[in-house]
């Protein structure tokens, strides 16, 4: 079987969830299951220039397309890799005046593939793009209203010398992206900064504890271009044991909210009811709204006072974070910390999301020594509530092991890069560059940890001195975004 190839999976069909995959053999934890090349994806308009049109990478310097001059890319390779695709963009652009939005550019490079190469099964892949689940049925008015005015932006973009597609067909294509739409993130994996469509990926149903993870992978274009793993690419990877005949499932929503509200998200994003084991059975929301144990517990109404609280001070941060006032943000941090130390629980959520917060803007603002402390007791609450092996614990792990190394506490950081390097092995793969970072980051901080258990004096005198001789390493400033989502939905 070649990586990436599908022989390892089957499609089937269930009894109210629709199609499903299924493993053909055994997983273990780390294996790559498939991979898949995008069926066709676009950059978000927001990021169109500084981000490449073909391998979705962060460029400080990009080539502009000299026709259209909306489309950048990293170098030439990528601007050949690109031409099958945007060669009828390229002139629509051109036709139009202007490039669309990313919906309807989407919307439009499916369509010319389509042209190309009919609506019936693509190679490698399981289902055509005919048969992926459009939702459009169970849209509400504004949903509605949405996808009327996307076709009509459609229509005036799309060429009258191409195939023709009825409004239906058009919209079924609409409904496709707004359902089944991935989320593409940079090389990094920490900004989304685009959509694609992956049909394969789409058969796989959502568990809130999930047997699989999927990880955006930019490809390699410096090696040989014809080799398969070169490719930009998904990769559905295992997070446990999987036998022949289990069901793969990915999860589309993060499992840090209780299963009422994950439920909530899913009907309103997904459009069905959530019934995995975790929100039928309500495992783990004891832990997520944990309350401070003991003789003095506190009562009901000065935990919902304490909620409320909570919620209201998440939205004064989140105003406040978009202004770029960080100081009124830690301002806000600590005074809800002092209400919420003695309330609630630490494996509260309302208490992890400002201390997430915090421990990030508190980075930034190089305040390690602050940030380091709320890291830790965030990844302590993390660690028993998140599964094991999950991307979002793993690069929670990552930052607060970073932020320890820069407070001077070799021993705790060290520790916590480990631990994020064993989890990401598995969530991302060993070539991801991620991982390579950390894996650098592992072999410096155990040197620095050998020097520090061998005379502590020294260790730091020479830290000092290493300090002041290099730029200290500014964090990347605070995102106002949550972690890429799995599914990229059109707000």
């Amino acid at each position: 079987m070649t990586k990436g190839g599908m022989e390892s999976v089957e499609v089937f069909t269930t009894e109210g969830k629709g199609r499903g995959l299924k493993a053909q053999k055994e997983f273990l934890p780390g294996d790559v299951i498939f991979a898949e090349p995008a069926y066709a994806a676009v950059v978000f308009d927001s990021l169109t220039h500084v981000i490449c049109h073909t391998c979705f990478k962060r460029q400080e310097k990009l080539h502009r397309c000299g026709q259209c001059k909306f489309a950048y890319y990293c170098d030439r390779t990528c601007q050949r890799a690109a031409w099958l695709n945007h060669k009828n963009e390229c002139s629509a652009i051109k036709r139009h005046g202007k490039a669309p939005s990313e919906n309807i550019r989407l919307a439009a490079r499916i369509m010319w593939k389509i042209e190309r190469e009919g609506s019936g099964l693509s190679e490698g892949c399981l289902v055509s793009i005919d048969e992926l689940q459009n939702h459009v049925d169970s849209f509400g008015e504004e949903e509605k209203k949405d996808l009327h005015t996307d076709v009509e932006s459609f229509l005036e973009f799309w060429p009258p010398h191409c195939q023709q597609f009825g409004m239906q067909f058009i919209s079924h294509i609409f409904g496709v992206i707004s359902c089944n739409g991935f989320t593409l993130s940079d090389q990094r994996g920490l900004q989304a900064v685009g959509v694609g469509i992956f049909p394969n990926l789409c058969q796989a149903n959502h568990d809130c504890w999930p047997n699989c993870t999927v990880v955006f992978n930019n490809g390699n274009h410096e090696a040989v271009r014809s080799m398969f793993h070169t490719q930009m690419r998904i990769e559905l990877r295992a997070l446990s044991k999987i036998s022949p005949g289990d069901e793969l499932t990915v999860s589309y929503v993060d499992f840090l909210n209780v299963s009422e509200e994950r439920r909530k998200q899913l009907k309103k994003q997904y459009y069905f009811d959530c019934t995995c084991e975790h929100c039928k059975k309500q495992i783990k929301d004891d832990l997520m709204l944990a309350v401070k144990a003991g003789e003095s517990k506190p009562s009901a109404d000065t935990v919902k006072e304490v909620i409320q609280f909570s919620k209201d001070t998440l939205e004064k941060i989140n105003k406040a974070r978009m202004e770029g006032l960080y100081h009124e943000v830690v301002k806000l941090c600590r005074d809800c910390l002092k209400k919420q130390e003695p309330v609630l629980g630490d494996t509260n959520i309302y208490l992890l999301r400002i201390l997430s917060i915090a421990s990030e803007v508190l980075s930034y603002l190089q305040m390690f020594e602050e940030a380091a402390d709320y890291a830790k007791r965030m990844v302590d609450g993390y660690l028993k509530i998140y599964h094991p092996n999950n991307a979002q614990l793993g690069m929670a792990v990552m930052r607060a092991g970073v932020t320890h190394w820069h407070a001077g506490l070799i021993e705790v950081g060290h520790g916590l890069i480990c631990k994020a390097y064993a989890i990401l092995l598995i969530t991302h793969g060993p070539s991801h560059p991620i991982t390579k970072d950390l894996e650098v980051m592992r072999v410096q901080t155990e040197m620095e940890l050998r020097m520090f258990q061998q005379n502590e004096f020294m260790y730091y005198k020479m830290r000092e001195a290493a300090l002041k001789n290099q730029k200290i390493q500014v964090m990347p400033e605070p995102s106002n975004e949550n972690a890429p989502s799995l599914f990229h939905k059109k707000e």
